[in-house]
């Protein structure tokens, strides 16, 4: 399966329900899962609920911003996901890639990877960021955005008017009332 994955094939891990693998997911909540916490499970219970369909988890073994997982490391955070809800394990670094593999699905994710997904540095510009969000409305993809607290310790939820009209469709904000939980992984961590 490592050299499979490694070649660019997508796997689902599902404990419950093996035979169900087959076919793409409606909705897929991506992350690290380093580790996995209570709000990665009320996000994806808090967009099923919104979406009406069940939310799958997606690992990736490549980030944007990380270094490639090693095989030990994928096992050791796919095995508690796993336990929860079914997981796909990717190659797929960006949301464009996402949408590749899964055309037509929400993703489901926080307020601060919202923020970094229409953040032009990560494109090398504006027009690098719009044509990287194209393909995801041309694959009827959206965008399910969580809140978070932010670095001043506020409490954010999506707001549309943070992106250009054309990519307000998009987004689908859930709001406080629907989700809120303060935690993360990294935080998670610094207190083991």
């Amino acid at each position: 399966m490592w050299e499979r994955l490694q070649a660019g094939e997508t796997f689902c891990v599902d404990l419950h329900e093996p035979a169900r693998v087959a076919g793409s997911p409606a909705a897929l909540l991506p992350g690290s899962f380093n580790p996995l916490h209570h709000g990665h499970t009320a996000l994806a219970r808090a967009a099923s609920v919104h979406l009406g369909v069940a939310v799958h988890f997606e690992l990736s073994i490549v980030n944007a911003d990380k270094a490639e997982l090693p095989r030990r490391e994928v096992m050791r955070r796919v095995t508690p996901v796993a336990a929860v809800a079914p997981v796909w394990i990717t190659r797929a670094p960006t949301f464009a890639a996402k949408a590749a593999l899964f055309p037509g699905a929400a993703f489901v994710l926080g307020w601060d990877t919202a923020v970094r997904v229409i953040d032009p540095k990560y494109y090398d510009g504006e027009a690098g960021r719009d044509a990287a969000l194209r393909p995801l409305l041309e694959r009827g993809s959206r965008l399910v955005v969580g809140g978070r607290v932010d670095a001043s310790g506020a409490f954010r939820t999506w707001d549309a008017g943070a992106v250009a009209a054309e990519f307000a469709a998009l987004f689908v904000a859930l709001a406080e009332a629907d989700f809120r939980a303060d935690v993360s992984s990294t935080e998670l961590r610094r207190n083991v």
